[in-house]
């Protein structure tokens, strides 16, 4: 494969896993969770304390898979914290798909996913390392802004502010959000939630959410070609987050991400990979000709 290719393939891969991965996983902010029963609570009160409960733990392991129509499929699998800026670890595998097929001539079909505040970065294989002398793949969050066409913007929001508790707000946003009842989650007893977002209605649904918070999601959706989104979750009876799904019909197929968390408060770390073994996404564009689609059209929505 030529140098063109790998270089392709690699800021494709990466910055697809940048969003799929988060989108299966995100990010939160505050302190350590200490949520209280959602049984006897209305559908709406327990979302609102799902929504604080899960917005204020400090870090949690995630497991998840997700798909886009023949684009791809792929698992996720690590921790990630919140506190300060987003920071963790997963590893990533596709499992199929166009993009899986992309990964086998780029050298491998499972990569590194590294989380810091303001950039993430992606370990390729030993054959793209040949040929471009690095592993790692750096992207700035303030540079994927710049990619052009409002796709960049995008990115880099998802990448800094996708959390798991954003699918929480997308049932609030619903308007329609109904409690299907009490099922076991790997074990664990827990409630069962589920709601129906319609991008063309979600401004004018009453959702319980600000204005501003409305029009964000609504412009989210809309870049990724999102036309309707459903939502299912499952919260503990600590009022956290254990489990959701989403699905949505967008520009590039039906997308389906399953999350399940664990172990909140886990204690993360992620550090910059070494120097001398990372290269700028912006060098590799420089350098090959490669525009900003190479890596933007993946049609994930703001799943969390």
């Amino acid at each position: 494969m030529n140098s063109r290719t790998v270089r392709r393939v690699g800021l494709s891969v990466a910055v697809v896993t940048a969003l799929t991965g988060l989108a299966a996983c995100g990010s939160d902010k505050g302190d350590k969770a200490v949520g209280k029963s959602v049984t006897d609570m209305s559908p709406l009160a327990a979302l609102r304390s799902a929504e604080q409960s899960t917005d204020k733990a400090e870090s949690a392991k995630v497991r998840s898979s997700t798909s886009l129509g023949d684009t791809m499929s792929m698992t996720a699998d690590g921790a990630l914290a919140w506190g300060g800026g987003l920071k963790g670890n997963l590893t990533i595998t596709y499992t199929g798909g166009k993009m899986a097929d992309a990964m086998r001539q780029a050298g491998s079909t499972s990569m590194q996913a590294r989380y810091l505040p303001d950039a993430y970065y992606a370990k390729m294989s030993d054959k793209f390392a040949q040929q471009f002398g690095k592993h790692w793949i750096r992207y700035g969050y303030d540079d994927l802004a710049k990619l052009g066409g409002g796709s960049g913007a995008y990115i880099k929001d998802q990448m800094q502010n996708t959390t798991p508790n954003q699918s929480v707000k997308l049932l609030l946003a619903s308007g329609d959000v109904k409690k299907v009842g009490r099922e076991k989650v790997s074990g664990t007893d827990a409630t069962h939630y589920a709601g129906t977002v319609d991008v063309a209605d979600l401004a004018g649904k009453n959702s319980n959410l600000t204005a501003e918070q409305l029009a964000g999601l609504k412009k989210q959706l809309g870049q990724a070609g999102v036309t309707t989104e459903t939502v299912d979750i499952w919260v503990n009876d600590q009022s956290l987050l254990v489990k959701k799904i989403e699905k949505a019909t967008t520009a590039n197929g039906v997308m389906t991400s399953t999350a399940y968390y664990t172990d909140y408060g886990v204690k993360v770390s992620a550090e910059e990979p070494p120097a001398g073994d990372t290269k700028d996404f912006k060098d590799l564009m420089k350098s090959g000709g490669v525009t900003g689609g190479a890596g933007t059209g993946t049609g994930t929505g703001t799943v969390s």
